[in-house]
């Protein structure tokens, strides 16, 4: 096991993440640029797009009134956020800073704020190129543009292995094994009877909520999300305003390290940066290709207003989250940096235990035990949209919960190390694949941008059709027509084969 850990992590994310960290910067300079730093700029219209009811509009932009509208755009953040906001917030971010020092955490920010013009682009292109199910439910992905969009159907093919394996299995193995580390060291119990009663539990509740379709995951995740986030977000502050006099130096501690204006032992520049990089991504998603697919059910009048949506998420998510687990690590008691035997989620435990005393580790398990149960059915969820690429088949889905269900028990008893390394190993090369189809696929996001652009300047709520792009090729939807009106299996089919 170990020599497989030692190969994985060291060798081959070695390669892999030399060449990531630079495609996820790249990228996000390149949209931001040509967006004129959409991630910014349209600030409040994300706010806007969040709370929008889902809307169909026909060929007039008159609102169509139908029971299939789908999920809000409200929705289908919760599920995107659902798999963003979790482990990667909580045990990610504090085993980022154990190995790579303070300075990592300038890092996830600076990715965040260049990857959110990366998530809207992403984004926007999964709305153009969604595809519809026979119950008037949207899916789709990165799989779909670059099938539709691209005509690439080995890429396409490839990514939808990776991202269904990386998302149904290994970063459920991931959430299930936090929770468990969470667990028992609040219980100070680390028996495999506590490991198999946790497995058991979360094994259970995952398979109530995946067996009852995306509406019922919808519905889970838009109370436990935002439940659970913001009670995190309080505790955080309520640390922050305990160790107030300490912030500034805080922060001086992360730039300096970050830049290399401090040293801080067995922890250089060159690690802050990697691990940054790459608990950011975790955590996240930007240009990852994993949020396009949960902002492809969504039902809204313009694609952009999904793109937004995406942006904001990865504000919410590495901004306001993974940044109060910074903080509370960073307000406790001294961390040993660059030593990978810290666990995450133990050390943000201990570092809230030392600022609000011992309840502290209590009410985080608590909290990480739904926002890790939550991501694992958001993850699940994200696989689903790529099995579908794959097949519409119950047979085939009712296997692949059921493998889901097997990866999530596996998690409670498997190697931390090894799941972690896995997760790195798929993230980056996910990333890699879905940037190589973007960047020239980034032009049509850019004329949407525009599109909807026109239309705010004209003071009316943007909507679009796909008349008003008629060089592109291959939509299924966006029609203007009623969503009841179903395309045939056929029809469906030959759009993913083209």
């Amino acid at each position: 096991m170990e020599q497989a850990t030692e190969f994985v992590d060291g060798t081959l994310n070695g390669i892999i993440w030399t060449i990531v960290p630079w495609l996820l910067v790249g990228a996000g300079l390149y949209f931001g640029l040509r967006t004129l730093f959409v991630q910014v700029r349209l600030l409040p219209d994300m706010f806007r797009s969040v709370t929008e009811k889902p809307k169909v509009v026909d060929k007039k932009g008159h609102e169509v009134d139908t029971e299939h509208k789908g999920l809000s755009a409200f929705q289908s953040f919760t599920i995107s956020a659902a798999s963003r906001v979790g482990t990667g917030n909580i045990a990610g971010v504090a085993l980022a800073i154990s190995v790579g020092g303070p300075g990592a955490v300038f890092w996830m920010w600076i990715l965040a704020l260049v990857g959110g013009a990366t998530a809207f682009v992403e984004s926007t292109l999964a709305q153009v190129w969604k595809s519809r199910d026979p119950d008037g439910h949207y899916f789709g992905g990165p799989a779909f543009y670059m099938t539709r969009g691209l005509g690439w159907k080995p890429f396409a093919v490839i990514f939808a292995v990776a991202l269904s394996f990386t998302y149904g299995f290994v970063y459920n193995a991931i959430q299930t094994n936090s929770i468990v580390e969470a667990v028992s060291g609040s219980l100070d119990d680390d028996s495999n009877t506590l490991k198999l009663i946790v497995a058991v539990v979360i094994a259970g509740l995952t398979a109530t909520i995946i067996f009852g379709g995306v509406t019922r995951i919808a519905s889970a995740t838009q109370l436990i999300v935002p439940f659970m986030a913001g009670a995190y977000i309080i505790i955080g502050l309520i640390v922050v305003v305990l160790n107030i006099d300490e912030v500034p130096a805080m922060f001086s501690l992360i730039v300096g390290h970050a830049l290399g204006l401090k040293e801080v032992a067995g922890a250089t520049v060159g690690m802050a940066f990697v691990w940054g990089m790459r608990r950011g991504l975790f955590s996240n998603e930007a240009g990852q290709g994993s949020a396009p697919n949960a902002a492809a059910t969504a039902t809204v009048s313009h694609p952009v207003k999904q793109g937004l949506v995406q942006a904001l998420g990865v504000y919410f998510d590495t901004l306001l989250v993974c940044s109060i687990t910074a903080f509370i690590v960073l307000l406790g008691p001294a961390v040993t940096y660059g030593r990978e035997d810290i666990q995450g989620a133990a050390l943000t435990q201990a570092a809230l235990a030392d600022s609000i005393g011992s309840w502290g580790a209590h009410v985080l398990t608590f909290i990480l035990f739904f926002l890790a149960f939550s991501s694992v059915i958001g993850n699940y969820y994200l696989a689903q949209a790529n099995i579908e690429y794959f097949t519409e088949s119950k047979t085939v889905m009712t296997i692949f919960r059921f493998g889901v269900l097997g990866f999530v028990f596996f998690g409670a008893f498997g190697s931390v190390p090894l799941v972690w390394a896995l997760g790195d190993t798929m993230a980056g090369t996910m990333a890699i694949i879905n940037i190589i189809a973007i960047v020239p696929l980034g032009g049509v996001a850019i004329k949407l941008l525009k599109n909807y652009n026109e239309q705010r300047r004209q003071g009316v709520d943007p909507v679009f059709y796909r008349d008003m792009l008629p060089e592109l090729k291959n939509v299924e939807v966006w029609d203007g027509s009623d969503p009841a009106a179903r395309r045939t299996w056929q029809d469906r089919r030959s759009l993913r084969e083209f």
